[in-house]
């Protein structure tokens, strides 16, 4: 016998056999019960992986006990089916947690796929439930690690958001950590047990970011052969992270905005909106008080997403937490690279907390794992990091005390410009000005990079440099 439950509810005695005779060819335990009152009964005392709910049934309809059926078995994938069907009455029945709607009569096949479409879901919901607890017990903590004044407050603000339903906007540089802070929001929520799912709105085409948001039916364009849910309805329940949000478009913007203040989505090609109940977590590098400004980013809609916001300070303004987390970072490198757990020696936590790290919490683990990479003992020496990334240690004195800086020299912002203008025309020479490259090696999505060119006024590569006078 099969440790695949499903349990049929329908009135009608030809169906309920027709169907047992289907399931059970393919392996599958099957109950049969003619009306509601049955089906509540059994499902109280018995678990199942599918319920086969018929709409129309005598005394109350498969819709009136379709919550009752969801809150007894949680866990199953619930298929409502009729003769009478509609897409408003399909609308209903997941809008109350059915998973899909069956049209009578279906051909054996259709049932089958539904079934192990719906199968193969929960499984990758399993594997990512599964996932999401080792990150939160390994590298979401790790990254998390507060020695410095700010990241203590910083995690007292996460627990404090996790409470809420609130929508928080996570600011900081590229690579300190946004989309963990944002899986310790999740996690430490009571939306926990429900999907994370994370989306870089930069790294996704124009033409096809409103169908991955919000999903689009069947035929709604050319290619679309099938119904796309769509984020934000595969996320019902749990929590939606918006990464790289400043790259939105315009025309998505808006619809974004129509979910914050609705909780509804509308696919495309569809003509009546969906409910969903998703909590947003969004994170940008980009200042978006000068997107506003600017007109690149819509007023209203940076009002709505900035009810709470968590700026994460960059790695050089926090050198204090650097020895902790490198520790934390390079155990679970070893762990997943099958080395045994190594060790830093006292120079080389000094260089490490001395480097800048331009590139933040992912440059100092990219750069320990080259370190591993290069290691033969136990202990990770400072010629190691010296040899694979350029680590040197700090000076240990100065031959001549440094003169007072200008005062707009403290300017981090300034500086931060600097920087980055330095480092993408550093990247465009290395690429023979390949943008897509170079974005690459930024770690910045195409259109990023092209903002940024265009901010600093960045002169394109087109030719080599004509050679200097020599007289």
């Amino acid at each position: 016998m099969s440790d695949r439950r499903v349990l049929i509810v329908d009135d009608e005695e030809g169906v309920r056999t027709s169907l047992a005779l289907i399931l059970e060819d393919e392996g599958y335990e099957v109950h049969a019960v003619p009306g509601p009152e049955e089906a509540l009964q059994v499902a109280r005392e018995i678990g199942f992986d599918v319920v086969l709910c018929d709409v129309r049934m005598p005394k109350r309809s498969g819709l009136e006990i379709l919550p009752d059926l969801s809150r007894l078995q949680p866990g199953a994938t619930i298929l409502m089916m009729s003769a009478y069907g509609d897409m408003d009455q399909a609308l209903e029945a997941v809008r109350l947690g059915a998973y899909d709607y069956l049209a009578k009569p279906f051909q054996p096949q259709e049932l089958l796929l539904t079934i192990r479409k719906a199968e193969e879901r929960e499984r990758l919901k399993r594997e990512n439930t599964r996932l999401r607890r080792e990150l939160g017990q390994g590298r979401a903590s790790r990254a998390l690690v507060a020695v410095s004044s700010a990241m203590k407050e910083l995690l007292q603000l996460v627990e404090r958001a996790a409470e809420y339903k609130s929508t928080v906007l996570i600011t900081g540089e590229s690579g300190v950590g946004k989309e963990i802070v944002a899986r310790a929001i999740h996690e430490l929520s009571g939306r926990s047990s429900q999907p994370f799912l994370a989306v870089n709105c930069g790294a996704i085409p124009e033409a096809l970011i409103e169908s991955e948001l919000f999903g689009h039916a069947r035929g709604a364009f050319t290619g679309a052969e099938s119904e796309r849910r769509g984020l934000f309805r595969e996320a019902h329940g749990g929590t939606v992270f918006l990464d790289e949000l400043g790259e939105l478009p315009p025309t998505i913007q808006v619809k974004l905005l129509r979910v914050l203040q609705e909780e509804e989505v509308r696919p495309v090609g569809e003509s009546k909106p969906v409910a969903v109940d998703v909590r947003i977590l969004a994170a940008t590098a980009r200042d978006l008080e000068a997107e506003v400004a600017a007109g690149r980013f819509r007023d209203d809609l940076f009002y709505r997403l900035n009810v709470l916001r968590i700026h994460i300070p960059p790695l050089r303004e926090r050198p204090e937490d650097v020895p902790a987390l490198a520790d934390e970072l390079l155990r679970g490198l070893a762990r997943r690279m099958g080395r045994t757990v190594q060790r830093l020696s006292r120079e080389v936590v000094e260089a490490l907390s001395s480097h800048p790290w331009p590139g933040n919490v992912r440059e100092l683990e990219n750069t320990l794992e080259r370190a591993l990479i290069f290691s033969k003992g136990d202990q990770l020496t400072l010629d190691v990091f010296h040899f694979a990334q350029g680590i040197t240690p700090p000076p240990t004195q100065s031959p001549a005390a440094p003169s007072a800086p200008e005062v707009e020299d403290l300017s981090i912002k300034k500086q931060t410009r600097k920087l980055e203008r330095r480092l993408i025309r550093a990247a465009l020479r290395s690429t023979g000005g390949n943008r897509t490259r170079a974005a690459r090696i930024l770690e910045l999505s195409p259109r990023a990079l092209q903002y940024k060119i265009k901010e600093y006024e960045i002169e394109p590569l087109n030719r080599p440099s004509p050679p200097a006078d020599t007289d």
